[in-house]
C-alpha cells in the first residue's frame, strides 16, 4: 500500500478529523493573510472536503 493509498484509507475512517484539519489550515491561513484571500480559501477549503469525502460547505465557527 502506497502512501496516497494511505492518506485515503486515513481520510475514509476519520472524516471528522480531516474536516477539522481542512478548517483549521484555512484558518491559519486566513489569519496571516487578515482575510485578504478568504474567499479563495474557502473555495479550496470546499474543495478539499469534496475531495476527501466531506460534507462540502461547512458553517462559520
Amino acid at each position: 500500500m502506497g502512501i496516497f493509498d494511505k492518506a485515503k484509507q486515513f481520510a475514509d475512517d476519520n472524516p471528522d478529523k480531516v474536516n477539522q484539519g481542512i478548517h483549521k489550515g484555512g484558518d491559519a491561513i486566513d489569519e496571516r493573510t487578515g482575510g485578504k484571500h478568504a474567499e479563495h480559501v474557502d473555495k479550496a477549503q470546499d474543495a478539499a472536503r469534496k475531495r476527501f469525502g466531506g460534507e462540502g460547505d461547512q458553517p462559520e465557527q
